[in-house]
């Protein structure tokens, strides 16, 4: 089985898609008249499928839900429209819950918050293979990160804050207790990488070798025990957080853990003990959109809740791979696993490996570090057809001067910040941040290309990637795609010495007006050598 988080999850969606395609209202309460019913968003007395799209697209940043909807898609009812509620919504279409009718008089109308994206984490780590300790070389100042312009709250370069509640309950309490210092070197540590769970000995040195120093993760942790059992916190997520700060803010300056000065805490993990269950506590990320909540005068930025839990004080792996995936939405990354159809998984094979998509335990691509602004202008190479061949040196992705070959679809004057569609190569090994993958992921060594959408949306309140998952312009993701891997098979689609590249291979194509991979981008790729260290590819027109 792959990816016990993920699969609840997609099995929740899949059931909730086939049980619903023509669901109907329950049975009226005789004492009251209904009104309607919580998660009828679109105000057809039923509770189905169109309901579960519209709020999906309003929290990935598509459409908003209309005023009228505002007050139905509340249904944790704490003033706001969270992914909270999505897995509320999802409870209700797959059975798992009775619908909530509406009852009485005319109810007031809630605030529409900005986006929300629901996320997974990893299984149990794998065995360990080869480590690798970076050493960073100087190549220039790093890019403004394009992500910059994606809403969010936890930088993705130099100082970033996460503060870290671990929280248990009076009656859900851990197995195994680790003190804050001990959670402290497991999140915020220096890199070792004679431990056991590398890549994952600690969150701080996993982002500090895919930045290659670029991004610097400090914290602190706080052991919490909350007032209430747990069922009290379920469906609301504000209060635990609240009583969390509330409990620390006389004796901490939370203030200080706003690294870019925006007025918010850049991020707040709730982290629960895995016996918490699934149902309320899967991992999941989005802002916590309680602006009128200050602590220290700073707003709540991004929330992170989950029951990933350290197992013991050698085997914290899967904790440190769950959050780091989180910490990505936090930063502005959207999922790159699919929220339709059976195959959720985003990209598949040696090259398919990814922390943003269902495997979880491994490094970032080569799109999300050009996002997140973790290359210079160096390591970040262009070919724009100007000429009729060129040469490129690839560094290991995953060392300390890793960089990438970039072809935009529509030249340099076209790339957009970024924010536009391209191919972009990097040299991957099994080495450094990709040295642990999930028992079912294959960490090869070679060439890979993806194909990025990455232009931005603007809805007017919210501004985010236009075709990331979920998003109601990727028709139900087959069409334009925010990444997707050329010849994506389960199989070594990594391309190695000799390999040639062209538009005969699947995927290896742009997008045409109505989103197919039809365009023959007029290129060829040639990989040559390579020796674990760097390879060289020839680019050239057709």
């Amino acid at each position: 089985m792959k990816h016990k988080r993920f699969t609840l999850k997609a099995i929740s969606l899949a059931a909730a898609l086939a049980a619903f395609t023509s669901a109907g209202a329950v049975t009226a309460m005789a004492e009251r008249p209904i009104l309607g019913y919580m998660g009828d968003i679109n105000h057809d007395m039923e509770v189905g499928v169109a309901d579960l799209v519209t709020l999906a697209n309003h929290l990935m940043g598509g459409t908003p839900i209309n005023e009228d909807g505002n007050y139905n898609a509340d249904m944790d009812g704490d003033g706001s429209i969270t992914a909270f509620d999505l897995v509320i919504l999802r409870q209700y279409l797959t059975g798992a819950r009775p619908l909530d009718p509406i009852l009485g008089e005319d109810v007031p109308p809630v605030t529409t918050e900005p986006p929300v994206t629901t996320v997974v984490t990893a299984t149990d780590p794998a065995p360990i293979t080869t480590t690798t300790s970076v050493e960073f070389e100087d190549e220039g100042r790093f890019i403004d990160p394009p992500i910059k312009e994606v809403e969010a709250y936890l930088p993705s370069q130099d100082d970033a804050n996460l503060v870290i509640f671990y929280i248990d309950f009076p009656d859900c309490q851990y197995s195994y207790a680790p003190s804050e210092d001990e959670i402290y070197e497991i999140a915020f540590g220096e890199e070792d990488t004679s431990d056991a769970n590398y890549p994952f000995d600690s969150m701080s040195a996993f982002y500090k070798r895919s930045s290659k120093g670029a991004m610097s993760l400090k914290g602190n942790v706080f052991r919490y025990t909350t007032k209430n059992n747990q069922s009290y916190y379920n469906e609301n997520k504000f209060l635990i957080t609240q009583e969390c700060y509330e409990a620390f803010k006389d004796s901490v300056d939370f203030s200080q853990y706003d690294g870019d000065g925006d007025g918010y805490i850049d991020a707040t993990l709730l982290t629960v003990p895995t016996a918490a269950g699934s149902d309320h506590w899967w991992p999941c990320a989005g802002p916590l959109g309680r602006d009128d909540y200050t602590v220290d005068g700073k707003k709540v930025g991004h929330l992170i809740t989950g029951n990933a839990q350290i197992e013991s004080a050698a085997n914290y792996s899967n904790f440190n791979s769950s959050y780091l995936h989180e910490m990505g939405h936090c930063m502005g990354l959207p999922d790159y696993y699919l929220y339709t159809g059976d195959d959720n998984e985003g990209m598949h094979g040696t090259a398919g490996i990814e922390l943003m998509d269902t495997d979880a335990t491994t490094d970032f691509g080569a799109v999300s570090k050009l996002q997140l602004g973790w290359y210079t202008d160096k390591q970040i190479q262009i070919f724009d057809g100007s000429q009729q061949s060129a040469t490129y040196t690839l560094n290991n992705a995953q060392g300390g001067n890793s960089n990438c070959v970039l072809i935009p679809a529509n030249g340099i004057d076209g790339l957009n910040g970024y924010h536009s569609e391209y191919f972009i190569l990097e040299y991957t090994t099994p080495t450094g941040n990709n040295s642990q993958p999930a028992w079912w992921v294959t960490a090869g060594e070679g060439v890979r290309v993806y194909h990025a959408e990455t232009t931005l949306y603007d809805n007017g309140w919210w501004v985010s990637y236009k075709y990331g998952s979920g998003s109601e312009f990727t028709d139900q993701d087959k069409g334009r795609r925010f990444l997707r891997i050329i010849d994506d098979v389960d199989a070594d689609n990594l391309y190695h010495s000799g390999d040639v590249i062209d538009s005969s291979i699947t995927g290896f194509n742009w997008y045409d007006d109505s989103g197919q991979q039809t365009i023959d981008p007029g290129i060829t790729i040639t990989v040559d050598s390579y020796d674990g260290e760097s390879c060289t590819v020839t680019i050239s027109k057709k």
